[in-house]
């Protein structure tokens, strides 16, 4: 027989079978005492009790105990019980397996510092949510998300970055991958076969389009971003941009290109998926405004909380077109993805107190003076080199003399224990920087993952390992 009891409070498991039950249970227990499974100084159960959980005579599980206590694999204590003895040697696991070394200084672009996390703002935030809650959100919840996240979501980002819309058509999601996910499956199930991307971005999003069945197709990106004429004509669905702030060449979609992506979208019905992934952190002036409030019909505005407070909050938004909307519940629900309902009440009470916008602008000073710091010694210490890229978000990039090669500088930054990423590691086709007129080998510095007491290492390793290998030509 297979049955489970417990003991103080914990839930075992116990096989016992044939027709020598005492003998059954004895070797059932001693395995599991050897082997770790009940831990020693357990206080196993009366014998009254574990017969009758057992179905099995009290006289055989008092004769598995006393054999087991004689063998020391238990402790029978007057007026106290059976216990499972301390003294019994445990198996000794292998030694894990050596992990090889890796650098200790993080300057890969769009990394946040984890340091920043408003630990105790959001520990009060996760109290009052959750207290005062009704009892209904904790059963299942709307594909879309809770909707006091999505009402607030809705308000804040039509005041900080001007998108156009109602709660009705904010859909949560566990980070920007898994939007993105939801949203490649919903064109997918409309019969969509193509996606446009910029051809600097990141490597994961590329493959969840692909994964989802839809042709990738790269466009250019130079100092006034993609180059989205190069959609007419190109049987493209759905184009995925990083306007405001391009990701990792740190440019934003200038103005006429705006107003071009947008007549292509309503005049093919094709959709633009907006990643405003570090919109709320511009330095030098107010930041660029979302694209999506040009063209609410055509435009799906995306959103994270990955920098603005930690990857660890594990959630994301999208204003999507009312027309979408229902494709992507669908969508949702053949996937059998689940809610995050206490971290989506969490955020919602987050937002809706604006410990959100304190603590962006928190984040803005600290960034701000990173970013600072890194122009300061780009100017003064790289001769041959130049900061690139709007004064905003959490990275960018630094160009190199010419003839540099990019994975050069990214190998001695890691002699130096220093992670460095090359522009080239971002392009959707391999080698594409070395076909750019004008384009100078680059590295992509994220100024916001280090530590604050591990920047100034970071940044003075980075500056070493640059000019260890470039030259002014």
């Amino acid at each position: 027989m297979d049955r489970t009891w417990a003991v103080s409070g914990i839930d075992l498991h116990v096989e016992v079978a044939g027709t020598r039950v005492s003998r059954s249970l004895e070797e059932a227990l001693r395995r599991a005492v050897a082997s770790g499974g009940i831990p020693g100084g357990t206080r196993l159960p009366a014998t009254r009790t574990l017969a009758a959980d057992l179905g099995v005579s009290r006289n055989s599980v008092a004769r598995a105990y006393e054999q087991l206590t004689a063998e020391g694999w238990l402790d029978a204590r007057v007026g106290a019980g059976t216990w499972v003895s301390d003294r019994v040697a445990r198996p000794v696991a292998p030694p894990p397996s050596p992990v090889p070394a890796g650098p200790v200084l993080d300057l890969r672009g769009g990394v946040p510092d984890p340091t920043a996390f408003p630990r105790q703002e959001w520990a009060s935030a996760v109290r009052r949510a959750v207290s005062g809650a009704p009892a209904d959100v904790f059963g299942y919840t709307d594909p879309r998300g809770v909707p006091a996240l999505r009402e607030a979501l809705a308000e804040y980002l039509a005041r900080a970055r001007g998108v156009r819309a109602s709660g009705e058509n904010v859909f949560v999601g566990r980070g920007f991958a898994d939007v993105l996910a939801v949203v490649c499956g919903a064109l997918r199930a409309r019969g969509a076969r193509r996606f446009a991307v910029e051809e600097y971005g990141h490597g994961a999003h590329r493959r969840i389009i692909r994964a989802h069945g839809l042709e990738v197709l790269a466009l250019p990106v130079d100092e006034g971003g993609a180059d989205v004429s190069l959609l007419d004509g190109s049987g493209a669905e759905a184009v995925l941009l990083t306007p405001a702030h391009q990701f990792p060449t740190g440019v934003p979609l200038a103005a006429d290109r705006r107003v071009r992506l947008v007549r292509w979208a309503e005049r093919t019905g094709a959709l633009v998926v907006e990643d405003d992934y570090d919109g709320e952190f511009r330095y030098d002036r107010r930041a660029v405004g979302a694209l999506q409030a040009l063209a609410p019909e055509h435009v799906l505005y995306a959103g994270t909380a990955s920098k603005s407070l930690a990857p660890a909050v594990g959630l994301a938004w999208a204003a999507a077109p009312p027309s979408l909307v229902p494709a992507m519940v669908a969508r949702r629900e053949s996937t059998g993805g689940g809610q995050d309902t206490l971290n989506q009440l969490a955020l919602a009470e987050f937002v809706g107190s604006h410990q959100y916008d304190r603590n962006v602008r928190r984040l803005r000073h600290r960034y701000r003076a990173r970013r600072e710091a890194l122009d300061t010694a780009v100017r003064e210490r790289l001769p041959g080199c130049r900061v690139s890229g709007l004064s905003a978000g959490l990275h960018c990039l630094v160009e190199l003399p010419e003839g540099t090669r990019e994975s050069d500088v990214a190998a001695e930054a890691a002699r130096r224990g220093l992670a460095l990423e090359g522009l080239s590691s971002f392009a959707a086709v391999p080698g594409r920087v070395d076909r750019v007129p004008g384009r100078r080998p680059s590295v992509v510095v994220g100024y916001g993952a280090p530590r604050s007491h591990q920047y100034a290492r970071a940044l003075a390793a980075a500056v070493a390992a640059v000019s260890a290998v470039a030259s002014p030509r």
